[in-house]
This record gives structure tokens, C-alpha cells and sequence, in this order.
């Protein structure tokens, strides 16, 4: 240390002002997420093939990746799915799955439907994946929301992608309205 470091030191320490201790290190006790517990969690939901809200991760019938994925619920008009599948619909919401685990998916999946719904959102966009062969992540991905979307009571309808959005790796989702949607539509209809 140069003197004019000593000096200013003295001074300081004069003052009643006491140096800080160098501690290079940071303390991740406080911070820490107990991650080795929740990949714990993750594994033993889906060894024992545990359902969230009747969703399971256990066994999914693997699609062929060069196949769309198509569905939609009875009551959804045609020109409406026509729409979905044209991607026509402005998307409102996008969803990445894509480096996700199977019950991370599932989990994100869950909830990124329930607040879209809650907020009044009606068409998303999830990006998946897609891979050259079955077992490629993302068709393994894109079998288990093929799998999942009909169960799930908002989803009305979903397509592949085109091209533009992501093509086959990416799926588009018409959610359902939700009831302060239902009841302005309600009281708009009544007013003929």
C-alpha cells in the first residue's frame, strides 16, 4: 500500500468509519432454491406418473414428426377452426417449451392456460420443437401436448403452425372465452 493509502486509512479510522472485510464470496445459503429438492419432486412425480389437474406424465403414444397435430372440441364452428388452423388469429400470448423436462412442461403449460384465460387471452402460440425422428425432445414434447390440450377444459381447439410461426414445431390454441367475455357476448346478443 502506497502512504497516501495509509493516511487516508488513519483518517478514516478516525472518524470512527471501520473498513469493510474483503469477502470475495457470496453467500448462497440465503438465496438458495432448494434445486436438488425440486428436480427431486420433478423425478418422483414422474416415475409415479402423478397428474396435475388429470394431466399425466407417464406414457404418451409418440406422433410422427412430420404429421400436423389438429383437434377441436364439439360445438367449435368450422370457419372458426379453419381460422385457428390458417393462423389467423392474432396471437396474443406465446409460450417456449423448448430445454423444458416433461413435468416442467406440464407445470408451465397449466398455468400460462389459466392466467391466458383469466385475462381474457383467446388465441397463444406454444413453441415445442419438432426433431427428425420420434424420439427427438421436441416431437416427444409435441406428443405430450397432444395428449394434454383435450383434456384441458379451456382449450377449444389447436393446430399446427404454419410456417411462419414456427411451422411444425409450434402449435396454435383457441382458448375458451372466459365468463366476463361469456357475459358481455351474452348481453351484446340480447340486445337485438
Amino acid at each position: 500500500m502506497a502512504s497516501d493509502d495509509l493516511d487516508f486509512t488513519d483518517l478514516m479510522m478516525g472518524e470512527g468509519v471501520t473498513p469493510n472485510k474483503n469477502d470475495d464470496r457470496v453467500d448462497l445459503d440465503q438465496q438458495r432454491v432448494k434445486r436438488g429438492d425440486a428436480s427431486l419432486e420433478e423425478r418422483r412425480k414422474s416415475a409415479q406418473g402423478q397428474a396435475q389437474d388429470g394431466l399425466s406424465t407417464q406414457h404418451v403414444e409418440l406422433l410422427n414428426p412430420f404429421d400436423p397435430v389438429e383437434w377441436k372440441r364439439d360445438g367449435v364452428q368450422d370457419g372458426v377452426y379453419r381460422n385457428v388452423r390458417l393462423g389467423k388469429y392474432q396471437i396474443d400470448a406465446r409460450l417456449d417449451l423448448h430445454k423444458r423436462t416433461v413435468p416442467q412442461a406440464l407445470d408451465e403449460l397449466v398455468g400460462f392456460i389459466k392466467e391466458c384465460t383469466r385475462f381474457g387471452i383467446r388465441s397463444v402460440l406454444v413453441n415445442h420443437g419438432r426433431g427428425n425422428n420420434e424420439k427427438a425432445a421436441g416431437n416427444v414434447m409435441r406428443s405430450y401436448l397432444n395428449q394434454w390440450l383435450p383434456q384441458m377444459p379451456e382449450v377449444m381447439a389447436f393446430h399446427s403452425a404454419q410456417k411462419q410461426h414456427g411451422g411444425l414445431g409450434a402449435t396454435y390454441i383457441l382458448l375458451r372465452k372466459n365468463e366476463t367475455q361469456r357475459q358481455e357476448n351474452w348481453e351484446k346478443h340480447q340486445k337485438r
